[in-house]
C-alpha cells in the first residue's frame, strides 16, 4: 500500500468524523454527554489530520511508515473505527434535516453505550499520538495490544446498531407498503381459506392441466365456471397452495379478488399497485425502485402513474425466478374505462419478458373467454367429492340431533348432489333451508321439493326470502334494512358502519347506543343470504347472484329503499356532534371519524344516494343544506378522501367557506341545486379559494348545472379564483370538452385569459394532452398559439415535455408558433422532449427548419446534455447523428455530456460517447474534475473500469483542490473503486 492509499483511508475517516461532529453540534436540548462526545471526536479528527501530513513527508521504505500502514489495513484500528462510524451514520442519518441525527444518535444510546464509544476513541487517540511521535517500536506494540480489544467493542456496537437499524428499516418498509396500496386482499384470502372444508379443491390442484400450468411452456390458465361453481374458493385454495409449495424459493405469488361493488377502487393503476405491494412484501428488503417512487410521491401526497408502477414492477420481477398471479372474478373487473383490458395487457407484456404465470377465473362470458382462446383452460365446477365433504362438515357442526342420523345425512347429501348441477352455491342455500327444519319428515318433504334446472337458484332465493318474511315484524324489518344497505352501498360496509346505519332514527339529532343491533342477530335474520368476513369485518351477500336477485325484486320488495338510504345518511350528517363545523386539525378529524363510524360513508356517498328530490327526505336535506357548519363538516370528510394517503395537514387541504351551492354543483345534484336556487341570495358566492359553484361544476363536467348557473343574473361566467383561474381554465384542466364549448359561447368569457402563473387555457390543454380542446381553442380568434407564461414557456414546450405528439404537430402547424422558442431558463421544446425521452417528438422537432439541435440554455446545457443526464439512450443516438451537435460540448460549469453520464451511472451512454471522435475522455470541468473523478465519487464501478481502459485517461489526475479520483472514492467509502484505483 503506497502513501496515497494510506492517506485516502485516513481522509475518509476524517470526513466521517467531521459529519458526526456536525450532527452533534446541531442537537438542541441534548444530554451533557453530547459535548464530551463532540470534543473527543474532534480531538481524534485533529490527530488524524496531523498523521496525514506526517505521511505526506514519508516514503514506503521508512520503518515508521510500515507500522503506520498497519493502522489502515482491513480490520485494523482505523478501519474498525471507520466501520463503527459508518454504521452509526447509516442508522442515524437524517431523512429530513441534520438535526434529527443527533437526537437519534444520543437518544438511542444509553450511558453505557456512550462510555464504550468514548473509551474506544481514547484508545485510538493513544495509538495515533504514538504514531505521530515517529516511534515505530511502541506503535507496533500498541497496535497488537489494542486490535483485539477494539474488535470486540466494535462487534458489540455493530450488533446493537444493526438491531436498531433493522427495526427502523422494517418500520420504513411497512410505511412504504401501506402507502403503495391501502389493500392487498390479505383479509379476503384469510376469510376465504378459513371457510374451506378440509380436503376440498384437491381435484383442481391434482389435475394435469394445473400441473402443466405450474411447470409447462404455457403460462396462462383460464378457469371459467358457472355462477356459484366455487371459483373464488378455488382461487383462494390455489393461492394458499402456491404459498406453501414455494415458501422457501425465489418464487413470488400475487393475487387479486375482483369485486363489482368496488369498481371505483379497483382501477387498473390500483390493482397494479396491489400486485407490486404483494411481491415487494415478500422480499427481505425494500427494492430501490419502490423506495424511489415513495421518495418522489409519498411526502407530496401524490400517487404514482400506471407507467411508473409498471417500471417498478418490472424491476422487482428481476428478483424472482418465477411469479404466479391469480386473478379471481375477472368478469367483475370493470372494463368501462378499460381497466380489465389494461391490466391484462400489462400482465401479458410482463409474460414476454419474465416467467410470469397467470391464472384467471371468470364466468363464461364470450368477450372474456375469447381473450384466452390460445391458453390452457380448466373449467371450475362443484365436484361431487367437494360437495359431499362440505355437506358432511355442515351437518357435523349442527347441534340438531336429527342431523346426526347417518341414513338421513346420506339422503340429504344424495338429494342435494342431484339438484345442484355443479353449483356449489346451491348446495349452501339448500342446506340453509334444511338446518332449521324441526323433524325428519319436514326435512324429507323439503328434499322432495328441492328445485333443479335453470330456475333452481332463483327458487332457492325465493325460499330464503319467504323465510325472512315469516319472522317477527322487527326481525323482518331488520333483515330488509340490512339487505337494503348491502344492496345499495357504494362500497362494502364494515360491521360497525352497518350497525350505526341501522341504529339511525329519523328526526333524532344523535345516535342512541341502545338502538345498535346485535351482530349475531343481524346475520341470523337474513336466512343465510349474508355472511361476515371475519378478517375484514365486512358483511356482504353470500354471492354476487344474491345481489342480482334483490336488484330484480327491489321495486316490489323494497319500494322505499332509496328514501330510506337517503334519509339515514342525511340524518346522520345532521347530528349535533357535527354542528361545530370542520375539524381544526388532523387528530381532531381522525378522532371524529373513529367516534362516528358511519360518518365517512354518509359524507362520501351522500350525493350518490340523495340524487333526486323526494318528498320523504326533502325537509331533512334542506335543513342540512341550510346549516353552514354541517355542510362544512360533511365537505371536509368528502374531500379528505381525495387525500387517501395522509400527510401532515391533509385534513385542512380543502377549501373553507363552502356553501350548499358549492356542494350541489361539485357533486352534480342538479335537481337539488334548482330547488335551492329559489331561495339563494348569491349564486356566485366564493369559497376560501375564490372559486364559485360554476367553477366547481365546470371542473367536474356537470353540463346541466353549468347551464343552470350561467342562466342566473348574478353569475359571472369568467370569474377568477385566487389562482387567477376561470371556470374555463378549470374545465380545460380536466378535459371537459362540452363545458369548454358552452363557456366559449358566452360573450364575457376570455378564451386566452391568463392566470397568476401566466398560463392560458391553451397552455393547460397542451400540457394535459387534451387534443380536441387544443383544436377548439386554436379556432378562437383571440387565442395566441405561442403565448408565454411566467416561466417563459409556450403551449408547445408543455406538450413536448409531457409527450403529446399530436398536440405538438397541431401547434407546429400554426403560423405564429416558434418551434425553438426559449423559456426563461433558455430551454427549448426540444430540450424538454430530449430529457423526457420522447423519441417521436424529438424527431418531429428536429425536422423543423428553425430548430437548432445543439442550442444551449442559460446554463450552457444542450438537448444532448439533458438526454444524457436523464439516461435517454435512444435520444442520445438520435442527437449524435445530427451534423450540428457537438458530442463534447461544455456547459457553464465546464462539464461535458460524458462527465454527466459518468456521474449519473449511464453506462451505455458512456460507451456511446467514448466512441465519438471528438469526445475527450479526460476532459476537466471548471473545478478541474474529470469524468473519472465524478464516477469514482458516485460509486460507478463499471464506468470507472471503462474510463480506466481509455489510453488518454489519467487515473491520478488532480482537481483544483488537489483531490484525485482515489481521494473522492475513499471519502465516500467506495472500497471496490479504491481497489481499482490503487
Amino acid at each position: 500500500m503506497d502513501p496515497l492509499s494510506v492517506t485516502a483511508s485516513i481522509i475518509a475517516v476524517v470526513t466521517l468524523t467531521g459529519q458526526v461532529i456536525s450532527y452533534l453540534n446541531d442537537v438542541r436540548s441534548a444530554p451533557k454527554t453530547r459535548a464530551r462526545f463532540a470534543k473527543e471526536a474532534a480531538n481524534v479528527q485533529c490527530l488524524l489530520i496531523s498523521l496525514r501530513y506526517h505521511l505526506d513527508e514519508s516514503t514506503p521504505e521508512d520503518l515508521w511508515f510500515k507500522e503506520v500502514r498497519k493502522l489502515t489495513v482491513e480490520n485494523g484500528p482505523i478501519d474498525q473505527f471507520r466501520l463503527a462510524i459508518e454504521q452509526l451514520m447509516t442508522k442515524v442519518e437524517p431523512k429530513a434535516g441534520l438535526k434529527k441525527v443527533g437526537e437519534t444518535l444520543l437518544w438511542k444510546l444509553n450511558e453505557k453505550d456512550v462510555e464504550e464509544i468514548l473509551s474506544r476513541i481514547e484508545r485510538l487517540k493513544s495509538i495515533i499520538q504514538i504514531a505521530i511521535q515517529m516511534d515505530h517500536v511502541k506503535l507496533s506494540q500498541a497496535i497488537k495490544k489494542d486490535t483485539a480489544v477494539i474488535s470486540q467493542s466494535i462487534m458489540d456496537l455493530t450488533q446493537n446498531v444493526d438491531a436498531i437499524h433493522q427495526k427502523q428499516k422494517g418500520q420504513f418498509h411497512r410505511e412504504v407498503l401501506n402507502w403503495l396500496s391501502g389493500s392487498d386482499f390479505a383479509a379476503q384470502q384469510s376469510d376465504y381459506i378459513s371457510k374451506r372444508q378440509e380436503g376440498t379443491g384437491l381435484w383442481f390442484i391434482n389435475s394435469p392441466k394445473f400441473a402443466e400450468w405450474l411447470h409447462g411452456s404455457k403460462h396462462t390458465l383460464f378457469c371459467p365456471g358457472i355462477p356459484g361453481a366455487g371459483k373464488t374458493m378455488i382461487a383462494s385454495i390455489v393461492t394458499d397452495h402456491l404459498w406453501k409449495a414455494y415458501q422457501e424459493d425465489d418464487i413470488g405469488v400475487a393475487y387479486l379478488y375482483c369485486n363489482y361493488k368496488r369498481g371505483d377502487e379497483q382501477k387498473a393503476v390500483n390493482l397494479l399497485a396491489v400486485i407490486l405491494k404483494q411481491l415487494v412484501q415478500e422480499r427481505p428488503s425494500l427494492p430501490d425502485s419502490v423506495g424511489d417512487l415513495y421518495t418522489l410521491h409519498g411526502k407530496r401526497g401524490t400517487r404514482p402513474s400506471f407507467d411508473e408502477l409498471s417500471n417498478s414492477l418490472r424491476s422487482v420481477l428481476r428478483n424472482y425466478s418465477r411469479v404466479f398471479i391469480i386473478i379471481d372474478a375477472l368478469d367483475e373487473c370493470t372494463n368501462d374505462d378499460g381497466t380489465r383490458n389494461t391490466l391484462l395487457s400489462e400482465i401479458r407484456s410482463l409474460q414476454v419478458q419474465t416467467d410470469v404465470r397467470l391464472m384467471v377465473t371468470s364466468r363464461n362470458i364470450s368477450n372474456i373467454t375469447q381473450l384466452f382462446e390460445d391458453d390452457l383452460c380448466l373449467r371450475i365446477y362443484a365436484s361431487d367429492e367437494d360437495v359431499e365433504q362440505y355437506l358432511e362438515g355442515r351437518m357435523s357442526r349442527q347441534a340438531t340431533p336429527i342431523l346426526q342420523n347417518p341414513d338421513l345425512r346420506q339422503r340429504i347429501s344424495k338429494s342435494i348432489l342431484g339438484a345442484i348441477g355443479g353449483m356449489f352455491l346451491l348446495a349452501r342455500l339448500h342446506m340453509d333451508s334444511l338446518i332449521h327444519k324441526p323433524t325428519v319428515k319436514a326435512i324429507k318433504k323439503a328434499l322432495a321439493k328441492l328445485s333443479t334446472g335453470e330456475e333452481a337458484l332463483n327458487k332457492a332465493y325465493e325460499g330464503a326470502k319467504e323465510r325472512i318474511e315469516i319472522q317477527s315484524e322487527e326481525s323482518c324489518d331488520l333483515a330488509k334494512n340490512l339487505i337494503s344497505w348491502i344492496l345499495c352501498a357504494q362500497r362494502p360496509l364494515t360491521t360497525r358502519e352497518l350497525q350505526h346505519a341501522l341504529a339511525v332514527e329519523p328526526g333524532e339529532r344523535q345516535l342512541d347506543e341502545e338502538n345498535i343491533p346485535d351482530l349475531a342477530l343481524m346475520l341470523s335474520v337474513c336466512a343465510g343470504l349474508v355472511t361476515l368476513d371475519e378478517e375484514s369485518k365486512i358483511i356482504r351477500f353470500v354471492h354476487y347472484t344474491t345481489q342480482d336477485y334483490f336488484e330484480r325484486i327491489q321495486t316490489s320488495w323494497l319500494p322505499h329503499i332509496s328514501a330510506y338510504i337517503s334519509l339515514t345518511c342525511t340524518t346522520y350528517l345532521s347530528f349535533d356532534a357535527f354542528t361545530s363545523g370542520r375539524a381544526s386539525h388532523d387528530k381532531e378529524f381522525e378522532d371524529r371519524l373513529a367516534q362516528n363510524p358511519f360518518l365517512d360513508y354518509a359524507a362520501r356517498y351522500w350525493a350518490s344516494h340523495v340524487g333526486r328530490v323526494e318528498d320523504k327526505v326533502k325537509e331533512v336535506v334542506l335543513t342540512f343544506l341550510s346549516d353552514k357548519s354541517l355542510v362544512s363538516c360533511a365537505f371536509q370528510v368528502m374531500s379528505a378522501e381525495r387525500y387517501k394517503y395522509p400527510y401532515r395537514g391533509y385534513s385542512q387541504a380543502m377549501a373553507e367557506r363552502v356553501t350548499a351551492l358549492h356542494l350541489l354543483a361539485g357533486w352534480g345534484l342538479e335537481d337539488w341545486l334548482t330547488y335551492v336556487l329559489k331561495d339563494v341570495v348569491d349564486a356566485d358566492s366564493k369559497d376560501s379559494e375564490g372559486r364559485t359553484p360554476l367553477s366547481w361544476a365546470a371542473e367536474y363536467g356537470y353540463k346541466e348545472i353549468v347551464e343552470i348557473l350561467l342562466a342566473q343574473d348574478d353569475v359571472e361566467a369568467d370569474s377568477k379564483d385566487n389562482e387567477g383561474r376561470t371556470p374555463l381554465s378549470r374545465a380545460v384542466g380536466y378535459g371537459q370538452e362540452e363545458i369548454v364549448e358552452i363557456l366559449l359561447a358566452q360573450d364575457d368569457v376570455e378564451a386566452d385569459s391568463k392566470d397568476n402563473k401566466g398560463r392560458t387555457p391553451l397552455s393547460r390543454a397542451a400540457a394535459y394532452g387534451h387534443e380536441e380542446i387544443v383544436r377548439t381553442l386554436l379556432a378562437q380568434d383571440d387565442v395566441e398559439a405561442d403565448s408565454k407564461d411566467n416561466e417563459g414557456r409556450t403551449p408547445l414546450s408543455r406538450a413536448a415535455e409531457n409527450g403529446y405528439k399530436e398536440i405538438v404537430r397541431t401547434l407546429l402547424a400554426q403560423d405564429d408558433v416558434e418551434a425553438d422558442s426559449k423559456d426563461n431558463e433558455g430551454r427549448t421544446p426540444l430540450s424538454f422532449a430530449a430529457a423526457e425521452g420522447y423519441k417521436e417528438i424529438v424527431e418531429i422537432l428536429l425536422a423543423q427548419d428553425d430548430v437548432e439541435a445543439d442550442l444551449k440554455d442559460n446554463e450552457g446545457r444542450t438537448p444532448l446534455s439533458f438526454a444524457v443526464g436523464y439516461g435517454q439512450e435512444e435520444i442520445v443516438e438520435i442527437l449524435l447523428a445530427q451534423d450540428d451537435v457537438k458530442a463534447d460540448s461544455k456547459d457553464n460549469e465546464g462539464r461535458t455530456p460524458l462527465s454527466r453520464a459518468a456521474a449519473y451511472g449511464h453506462e451505455e451512454i458512456v460507451r456511446t460517447l467514448l466512441a465519438q471522435d471528438d469526445v475527450e475522455a479526460d476532459s476537466k470541468d471548471n473545478k478541474g474534475r474529470t469524468p473519472l473523478s465524478w464516477a469514482a465519487a458516485r460509486g460507478r464501478e463499471d464506468i470507472v473500469k471503462i474510463l480506466l481502459a481509455q489510453d488518454d485517461v489519467e487515473a491520478d489526475s488532480k482537481d483544483n483542490e488537489g483531490r484525485t479520483p482515489l481521494s473522492w472514492a475513499a471519502e465516500q467509502g467506495h472500497r471496490k473503486i479504491v481497489d481499482l484505483l490503487t
